[in-house]
Order: structure tokens, then sequence, then C-alpha cells
């Protein structure tokens, strides 16, 4: 038994390995001379089939989990439309584009990207913003993000990045956030995720609500026309209500009190008719501009900034049905980059290309079947008719002898489309360039958006982006990492690296750690050739990145949220006419008091209680109001009141009193003291005005007041 026993152990002890001093290699065995880059035609030309490396390495991480999945798994969405506004025939032959007013049925996802279905809607991270057209010509997916970048160039590198972003492979810990060392570890030796980093640690990555954040396309496509010429195109997604966020320790307690804030958010807004909406835009680039800029179209990295190529809208997607059933709809789409129908096809962007092949292999393991296009939130509106057959699960009953083509004993049946009958064709792009495992010296400039992204906020949102490194990087154990790190953010800018080393207690290095990692060949990575460059921008400060000056902002408080803090004793005119003030802007009002059930009012009725101080709290709401006619004293002593006004006052939301409600404000004992020319904190000693209703509502459209913040951390 003993030498049984001996030889398990040494049977386990063969499958143990970190790796330490060995060579990276495939599954086979083969040794990798460069894992950075995919196989393509030319440094930026296609990625080829041939290249098995690749093909090896997303394989295998497209399966690693089933059946969740492996990103976007935490996600949300709805049912709805989109509709042409102006319509682009001279751009794309595409027939959901080319009719004003015509209506295409769509089905939304929006998602977290790095943590697991039971994780929380408010972790600091991207989040996806995939949109599945129904169109008469098939299926179209635009599988977009709420930023416009990404880490990597090249889908080569993909696999590592999540690896290192998700949970610690020893401990599974932490779940779905950044802030450990495995992640900025792979970061700090890849200067080309820079600009992605600076989104990232911005307010866009803890979005207010999926309604209130921006869908982009993040690469470049072609729409293609009926003569068969090809326009570049970035895509946007723009939402109605404005593109607005939470602050970091707002998502924290988010988190606590409701995981699921955003899934219920968009749940809600539906159920009560006030139907999210988005403006879908492009940027359009002429073919013959292509080289015209200071960055590469083909980088997703890069952005092209709305100051160059401004974004021209084209329509309008609303969401008006949530699923009937989560798992069978949300849960079991299957969204694809590769989706796409006459009119529409793809660049050569290294990233975008190794997504074609990753998206298919990937439903294959999650949903267990080629037969996942019969699923019905997957299939198409337009006809199906091909010579797949059989596979689990297949649900259309195919009849006849024949199954492939050609054929004469079906009658040649199905044909094969002309171009002129709907027919797909790619474009007839030339491709004359040699295989290499490269990277175009165009893709080189890794600093200069970042830096154009950062010099673009407000000092208030450049204050976030400081906190949120020092979170990042304080929670990272390894010094070498930290100090990696602050050498790059010195390349974006050099405050902002002094910043954030006072937070963590560090020096800027004064000498620039050489990035050991720069998605470069090994030969050129050993002579330099390569060394990353910083381009400045032809544009160097762009509106379109801040929140706060971006020009979709809009004043609308449809579907915001007011706690309106009662006691015994509240008058219910006071109550009324904020609850009716906020009706009529499409918002809600609803009543939070010390205990559930009913209070009494001030005229011996009685008020229903939405909340008590226990389960609800100022971060589930846009503004607190505490109407007249209070026990002042007793709210005054309530903890929980206490708590709840002042985290609304440190979140910098509008706080509203009137009447004998005013001095609760001065009797609280608040954690901070207000300012005099707070403009978010409105008091009226008329009760029940109707002024101070509409003063009330429009204060409530500036959605926070950064001002106080910059008195809090005096």
């Amino acid at each position: 038994m003993k030498n049984l026993q001996d030889e398990k152990q040494r049977d386990l002890s063969i499958n143990k390995s970190d790796g330490t001093n060995k060579f990276l290699t495939t599954d086979q065995g083969v040794r990798i001379n460069d894992d950075n880059n995919s196989l393509k035609a030319g440094e930026r030309g296609p990625s080829l089939l041939e290249d098995f490396i690749l093909r090896e390495k997303i394989t295998h991480f497209d399966h690693e989990r089933i059946p969740e999945r492996i990103v976007h798994a935490r996600g949300s969405g709805a049912h709805g439309f989109f509709e042409v506004t102006n319509p682009i025939p001279e751009l794309t032959k595409a027939g959901f584009l080319k009719e004003a007013g015509l209506k295409t049925p769509v089905f939304a996802r929006f998602s977290t990207v790095a943590g697991s279905r039971g994780s929380t809607d408010l972790a600091r991270d991207a989040r996806g913003f995939a949109v599945k057209f129904y169109t008469q010509e098939g299926i179209y997916d635009l599988v977009a993000n709420n930023i416009p970048v990404f880490f990597i160039q090249d889908a080569a590198k993909f696999p590592d990045l999540v690896h290192a972003v998700k949970p610690e492979p020893h401990n599974e810990i932490p779940q779905a956030a950044s802030a450990h060392d495995t992640f900025w570890d792979f970061i700090s030796l890849m200067p080309e995720s820079m600009h992605m980093i600076m989104w990232v640690m911005s307010d866009r990555a803890i979005p207010r609500s999926y309604r209130m954040m921006e869908g982009f396309g993040v690469h470049t496509f072609r729409l293609i026309n009926e003569a068969g010429e090809s326009t570049f195109v970035k895509f946007h997604w723009k939402p109605k209500l404005g593109t607005h966020a939470v602050v970091w320790d707002e998502a924290q307690k988010i988190s606590g009190k409701n995981p699921d804030f955003h899934r219920e958010d968009l749940w809600e807004a539906i159920e009560m008719g006030n139907f999210p909406e988005w403006e879908l835009g492009i940027q359009i680039i002429p073919e013959k501009d292509e080289h015209k800029y200071e960055f590469d179209l083909l980088d997703p990295t890069k952005i092209v900034p709305e100051e160059l190529v401004p974004v021209t809208i084209i329509g309008r997607m609303v969401l008006n049905k949530n699923p009937d059933n989560f798992f069978a709809e949300t849960e079991q789409i299957a969204f694809h980059p590769g989706h796409i129908v006459p009119g529409i096809d793809f660049s050569n962007d290294p990233l975008l290309q190794g997504r074609l092949f990753s998206y298919t292999d990937t439903q294959l393991s999650r949903l267990g079947s080629p037969n996942f296009h019969e699923i019905p939130i997957n299939r198409s509106i337009a006809p199906v008719h091909n010579h797949q057959r059989d596979g689990h699960m297949r649900q259309e009953i195919n009849k006849g002898r024949v199954s492939y083509h050609p054929n004469s004993l079906g009658g040649g049946c199905p044909y094969q489309a002309q171009m002129s009958q709907g027919g797909f064709s790619s474009f007839n792009e030339r491709v004359d360039a040699h295989k290499v495992r490269e990277r175009s010296e165009s893709f080189r400039d890794h600093f200069g958006q970042a830096r154009l992204f950062f010099n673009s906020q407000t000092d208030i949102e450049k204050s976030h982006i400081v906190k949120a490194l020092r979170f990042e990087l304080g929670k990272v154990e390894t010094t070498a990492i930290r100090v990696r790190m602050l050498g790059l953010l010195a390349q974006v800018d050099a405050q902002l690296a002094e910043k954030v080393a006072l937070g963590l207690g560090a020096i800027v290095p004064p000498i620039l750690e050489k990035p050991i990692n720069r998605g470069v060949s090994p030969e050129n990575e050993i002579s330099g050739k390569h060394e990353p460059q910083t381009v400045d921008s032809s544009v160097t400060n762009s509106d379109a990145l801040s929140m706060v000056k971006n020009p979709t902002n809009s004043p609308t408080i449809a579907s915001r949220k007011v706690a309106i803090i009662c006691a015994e004793g509240v008058s219910e005119a006071a109550v009324m006419n904020i609850k009716n003030a906020l009706l009529q802007k499409d918002a809600k009002g609803v009543v939070v008091a010390p205990h559930l059930g009913a209070i009494a009012t001030d005229n011996d009725k009685s008020i229903a209680v939405n909340f008590s101080f226990l389960t609800a709290s100022s971060v589930l709401f846009d503004a607190v109001y505490i109407p007249h006619g209070h026990d002042v004293d007793a709210l005054a002593k309530n903890d929980d009141a206490i708590e709840f006004i002042n985290d609304a006052y440190k979140h910098c939301k509008l706080i509203a009193a009137d009447g004998d409600a005013i001095e609760l404000i001065n009797l609280m004992p608040f954690a901070f003291k207000i300012s005099n020319d707070d403009k978010g904190i409105l008091l009226s000693k008329e009760a029940a005005s109707e002024t101070f209703a509409k003063n009330f509502t429009t204060a409530m459209g500036e959605h926070r007041f950064w001002e106080r913040e910059a008195n809090l951390y005096k």
C-alpha cells in the first residue's frame, strides 16, 4: 500500500508547476518565441487563421469556466427598439440604417466585466454595453463597453489580462476587484494599458445607473455602401439622462446595502414607464483619412477625439420591456462582434480580429451546443436556411434528404444570394504583406491619450482619479509593483504621480524603470528598437471626456429618487408638495422614517412609510428632503437619521428642508461644516411653498454639488 501511495504522490508532483525558470510553451510543449502579438499579414494586416498559438491560448481560455460567462458574468438586460432618425444610405447598404423612422427590435445587456454572477453591481470596473439588433437581414450585434478604449492592443494578451484581474488563483481573493497584486503587476509591465487605466480609475467605472452611462464600440469598424465603398466608423451610445456616476465611498456602501442596485434601477425604471433611451452616433472617417492622425485607427487603446471627428447621430434606442425570465433571456443571450449584416464590416484591429474567433468558441462552451442560435432570445427574425445539422439540443426539424451544397437532389436549394439579392460580401481590401508577429510603429504611443484624458477632467474628477489610484495601489503588497506604476503614472502627468505617491508614502522613481513587456518581439525587446513613445495630441483638452463637462449631460431628473425623511407630526401638505413636484418631472419621492408601517401627520391623518432607516440608506437616493412638522429634537438625537443626512452631505447631494425642519439642519452634528454658499443646501422658512418645490426640482438637475467636496477635504 505504501508503494502505491508513494507512486500517487509522484504522479501528483508531476502535475504541479509554477513555471519558475521555465520557458513559455504551448500546451504541446513547443517553446513560444512571441507571446505578445498574434500572427498577421503585415504589421497592420488581418490576423491569420493559421496562428495555432493564438487559437490554442484563446480556446483554452474560453473553456475555463462553464456555464457562467468568464467575463461579463454579472449583467442585466431589457427588450426595446432602435429607430433610425438620420438615415445613412450613402454610407451603408445595411437595411436597418437606410430608412427614417424604421424600427428594429433589440435586446440590450449591461454588465460588469471582472466579477462573478454573485458579485456586486458597484464594483470599480468597465461595463459591458451589448445590443442585439434583430434586423430583416439577420442578427447584428454591437458588442460595446462604457469606456471607448481597452487595456491591450492585441487579442493574444486577453487571457493574460483577465487572469491578472480575476481573483488570485491560490486563494480566490479578491472578488470583483482590481485592487490586488496580480492585476497591477500585469498593468505595470504593459504601458499600453495606461490610457484605459485613466478611464477605469475615473468615475466612469462606478456609474450611477446603466441608464446614465455612454457606450462605445471600442474598435474601428467599416460601413460599406451599395457601390462597395468603405468608410471607417466608431460607434457611440449617448444616454438621454446624461452621464453620471457615484463616488467611491458611496459605491462601497451601496454594495453593502444593495448589491443589485443597477439591476433594480433598470428594472424599476422600465416598470414605471421611464424607458431608458440612448442616441446612436457614429464618427465618420473616410478611407482616404486612415493615416491622417497621430494615432492609429486600428489601435484599440486610442480614441478619435470628437474635436477632430464629431459624432453624427443616426438613431435612438429605447428599452421598454423587461425580460419575462432572466435565465432564458438575459443569461442565455449570446453576443458576438462577428454577427454582422451586409453593409457593416471589420477593420484589422488585432484585438477585434481575435474576438471574432473567441466569441463563437465561448458560446460553444457556455451554452453547450453549436445550436445556441436556436434559443429563442438568439433567434434571427430573418429566415434561416442552411445545411447545418444535428448537434446537442437541436430544435430545428429539417425535412428532406439534402444537407450539402452544391446539390441537385434538392433543386440546388438553398441558393447562394448575389450581392444584389442581399448576399454578404466582405470588403475587397488588398493585403500584400509578410507574415509577422509584430505591431505597427503607429501603435507605440502609450501615454499621449492617457495624458489627454487626465488633462480633460475637472479638478474634482482629477482628485477622484488620484484617490482611486491610492486605494488600488494601497492594496498592492509588493513594493516593486507600486514603484513601477508610479514610474508609468509620471509619464502621464508628473503631478498625478506625485499625489498618488504621497498617499502611498512612496517616492516617484527619478529614473523611470524600463518596462519589461512592451508588446514587441523578443529580439526587439533586447535591442530597444520599439521603445514606447509619447506623441502629443493635436487635441490637448476634450470636454467630451469629462462627465462634469460632457455635453450629453442633461438637467432632467426623470426616474431620480428622493428620500423624504419623516417622523411623527410631519406636515402632510409639505410631503405632498414635494411628491407632486417630483411626479411632474417623472421623479419619485419615498418616505423614510424611524419605523415601517405609517406615521401620524399634523392633521390627524397618516402617511405610509416606504423604508425605515434600518432598511434604507442615503446612498440609495439622489437627494434628501426634510419636510416641516417634525419632532425636531427626536430626529436630531436619532443616530440613524444623523448618519443618513451626513452621508448625503458627504456625497455632495442636494439636502433640502422647509419650515421648522430647518432647525434640524442647525442641530445636526454634521461631520463637516456646512458652507454658507453651498448651493446644495436648500432651505425655506415657508412650508409647502410651490416656489420651494420648483427650486428643489431645478437644483436636483445639477446631480451633485462638487464644490462641497473641495471644502470637505481642505
